[in-house]
């Protein structure tokens, strides 16, 4: 069996490549008290704060997309299975137009 230790190191060093050119500097205040969280997080774990923080936004928004509420609202849309579906009158439709514009108009000419 080939050993695929190579392999795995070059996709991983693509992978962190694609991953930095799609990075974007932030500058935001947060409370002393997360501030020291953040700190004893990244020296418990032995990443740099900036990295733990960036993982921490990351995680947390993919679960508030997740949970971010369906509300039907009065039109059906379609009909699965014989059941109507009724479009979404809650945040997500808002957010995914906000989404939206706001990837277009960062995108180069």
């Amino acid at each position: 069996m080939p050993n695929n230790h190579v392999s795995h190191l070059l996709n991983k060093l693509e992978e962190h490549s694609t991953e930095q050119t799609q990075l974007v500097d932030c500058n935001f205040s947060i409370s002393k008290e997360d501030q020291i969280k953040v700190e004893a997080m990244a020296e418990l774990f032995q990443l740099p704060a900036d990295k733990l923080v960036a993982d921490l936004l990351h995680t947390v928004l993919l679960e508030m997309e997740e949970k971010m509420p369906y509300r039907a609202g009065s039109n059906v849309i379609r009909v699965e299975e014989g059941d109507p579906i009724y479009e979404d009158v809650g945040p997500m439709p808002r957010y995914m137009a906000i989404k939206n514009r706001l990837n277009k108009s960062t995108k180069c000419a």
